[in-house]
């Protein structure tokens, strides 16, 4: 393996939205570049960057492959992300190795909704990003329906044409390329380029686009700006180091063109990676934070500066294990050196270091500032952590997974099978931070927590593929509560005569609803000692053991204030044991009581879904059928956003719906907000059920 200077390293990622051809592309770089020897078709299952079998089943990524390739010299190191709304997460992750954005768009489709995220991710993130129309030959490609589409599409994007199509749809056969007023075309199958003059036809427009973009490429400097507007020309260098510097400084979208599939313009997007994408040392520093403190630190991007690293991504392998992708933003490092990990507060040996081709692995020497590696066997590192130097410390900031949107109780379908599950399950998480496992309160099921049903179906594929289990699915109970707006005075009265030692606890306690979201409030009121000291805990004690699993409807209680105000005890009789028993009884005698108006109430959840404009009505009229309220509405591109609130109940499924409403170009966040009060008639449904499952005879 050659050694290259962080100044030969360029580390791009390709997003998009699904089927746009990230793949595809990524495949003729590294098969224009000569790192493989056979270009893979995602359709034949032979690709390099696409190569789990659940990729070659659904016939798309759905996790970040890392590949590299040379060219000119320069290491290209590729991230292929997944950009379908199930797996994105996992783009937004990978985010962190990037220091430039492919963005991907079919010419056919135009831009779709993952697309538009995946740009506003970048603009998040500050990284320059440059934009490739995919499939200018297909049937229905038009060039300039798409690049009205992405000046539409794009939130405050300033794009720069550098190339133009020969032909459209089935005649495509090549591009000019603006700034070298070029025809370029391919002419063997490892799409070697033939240069040849710019066809009559074409030269008044592609004048005028030149014309555009020095234009542009000349306000990135006030000195070319200058000369410029004097001389209403730049020479080559001028331009060439101003579009290096407003990529650098990400004051412009470049626009290229092409076919993944034929390689055209493939050889033309390497050629613009390495000479005008910004390699690691261009971003200058990188911000953290002083452990255990908000302060911020900075580390200069260079080899000298202290040794920071952040683990964007984790492999897990039920073999060879766990390996962690890592990317440095400074300082270098060797094979075989020990490296502090921050976030864990412990020592790792970096001994099994690799480069990545898709899932085949080889050997790295010296490791410098850019780099991407993937190391192996390490003790106790996952996705997110900081490496550093352990006497020069920093915290990078990692992505924050998005909250889930879809959740299912699960179960083996084989009885005995359940920790199998769950060892398989967390193994998983390690390397999908979209999936969440924990317990239902209600039915004390395992719930796996994801961004779509074809999500969980892939966790499930993978269980049943790496760890030989087999999970069925089922829709999770509503975490529902029970509390009470009204107030009562009761008694709790325990008394028991046996023969022998008999057992007393007489309490009288004071109920009535708390705020919402105040929780539980306990008071000893308590006044002559008419109930000894040591017996009150134990009232306390035996009330909170009942409000755990309800009264009316089988649902925990909150949001109650009980006051201990009066009672009565025996010297022989009465022990702990009477009085939390007299406790118990006295909160559900007094919960049911039709004083303390006792009612059921459920979670609510913020949404923001965002929809093309064609859709609005329609989405706005299911929301309000599922007992939502509109909040707001706003645009975003071409797109409308709606915020809602709306019971957790009526959406449990709902990227389902929506993805079946709006044809797939629909989605959404929720996060949660507030419980309330149910209605009566869900109310009596949720009450008479609990009564059936105490009674199931009845």
């Amino acid at each position: 393996m050659a050694k290259y200077t962080s100044e030969q390293l360029r580390n791009i990622g390709l997003m998009g939205h699904a089927g746009a051809g990230k793949t595809s592309l990524g495949e003729g770089m590294l098969f224009s570049s000569g790192r493989i020897e056979r270009l893979g078709k995602i359709d034949d299952g032979n690709t390099t960057l696409d190569y789990e079998p659940e990729e070659f089943g659904r016939h798309m990524s759905i996790s970040t492959s890392v590949a590299n390739c040379e060219w000119q010299k320069y290491r290209i190191n590729i991230l292929d992300t997944p950009g379908d709304m199930n797996f994105f997460a996992d783009a937004r992750c990978s985010i962190s190795g990037m220091d430039c954005v492919i963005l991907v768009v079919d010419a056919v489709d135009g831009v779709k909704v993952q697309s538009e995220k995946a740009w506003d991710l970048a603009r998040e993130h500050g990284l320059p990003t440059l934009i490739f129309i995919n499939k200018m030959e297909k049937e229905r490609a038009k060039f300039q329906d798409v690049r009205a589409d992405i000046q539409r599409s794009f939130e405050g994007i300033n794009p720069l044409l550098l190339q133009v199509p020969v032909g459209e749809e089935t005649t495509f056969s090549g591009l000019v390329d603006v700034l070298e007023n070029k025809v370029h075309t391919v002419k063997d199958e490892r799409g070697t380029v033939s240069k040849d003059e710019v066809p009559a036809s074409l030269k008044d427009k592609v004048a005028e686009i030149l014309e555009q973009a020095v234009e542009k490429i000349a306000e990135c400097n006030d000195a070319t700006l200058e000369k410029y507007l004097e001389q209403g020309e730049l020479s080559p260098e001028e331009i060439q180091l101003g579009l290096r510097q407003g990529m650098a400084d990400a004051r412009f979208t470049p626009v290229l063109l092409g076919s993944a599939h034929k390689l055209i313009g493939v050889r033309e997007l390497l050629d613009f990676i390495v000479a005008y994408c910004p390699n690691p040392l261009q971003r200058k520093t990188i911000k953290g934070t002083k452990p255990g403190t908000a302060e911020e630190l900075c580390f200069e991007t260079v080899n000298e500066a202290p040794l920071s690293g952040l683990v964007f991504k984790t492999i897990v392998d039920q073999f060879a294990g766990r390996l962690n992708l890592v990317r440095i933003f400074s300082g270098k490092t060797s094979c075989d050196a020990t490296v502090y990990n921050q976030t864990r507060s412990q020592r790792e040996k970096i001994s099994n270091v690799y480069y990545l081709l898709g899932k085949k692995t080889e050997p790295v020497g010296d490791i410098v500032t850019g780099d991407i590696i993937a190391v192996a066997k390490l003790k106790g590192t996952f996705t997110g952590d900081t490496f550093c130097d352990e006497k020069q410390a920093i915290v990078l900031p990692s992505v924050k997974p998005l909250p889930g949107l879809i959740s299912y109780a699960v179960h083996p379908k084989t009885k005995g099978d359940e920790d199998k599950i769950a060892n398989a399950l967390n193994r998983i998480r390690e390397e999908d931070t979209a999936l969440t496992i924990s317990r239902s309160e209600v039915s004390k099921a395992m719930v796996m927590t994801g961004m779509g049903l074809v999500h969980l179906e892939t966790v499930a594929e993978k269980i049943r593929r790496k760890f030989g289990v087999d999970m069925e699915f089922d829709t999770p109970e509503v975490p529902y509560r029970e509390t009470m707006k009204g107030k009562i005075r009761v008694q709790g009265r325990y008394k028991k005569q046996s023969g022998g030692r008999g057992q007393f606890g007489d309490c009288w306690i004071e109920m009535e609803g708390n705020k919402r979201g105040d929780g539980f409030q306990f008071n000893d009121k308590i006044v002559g000692g008419v109930i000894p000291k040591q017996y009150i805990p134990a009232v306390e004690k035996g009330i909170v053991e009942a409000m755990i699993n309800g009264v009316i409807a089988g649902f925990p209680v909150v949001d109650l204030k009980i006051d201990v105000v009066d009672g009565s005890y025996h010297d022989v009789d009465s022990s702990e044991m009477a009085f939390k028993i007299a406790g118990s009884m006295g909160f559900k005698k007094g919960f049911v009581a039709p004083e303390a108006k006792a009612t059921i109430l459920e979670p609510v959840y913020t949404m923001q879904v965002v929809i093309p404009e064609e859709y609005l009505g329609d989405i706005m009229g299911d929301i309000t059928s599922r007992r939502g309220r509109v909040s707001g509405m706003e645009a975003k591109g071409k797109n409308q956003v709606i915020k809602a609130q709306v019971p957790l109940a009526e959406v449990l499924t709902y990227i389902n719906d929506l993805t079946s409403m709006t044809s797939g170009k629909g989605s959404y966040t929720m996060e949660f907000s507030h419980y309330e009060e149910v209605p009566a008639v869900i109310a009596d449904k949720l009450k008479a059920k609990y009564e059936q499952s105490r009674h199931p005879e009845e």
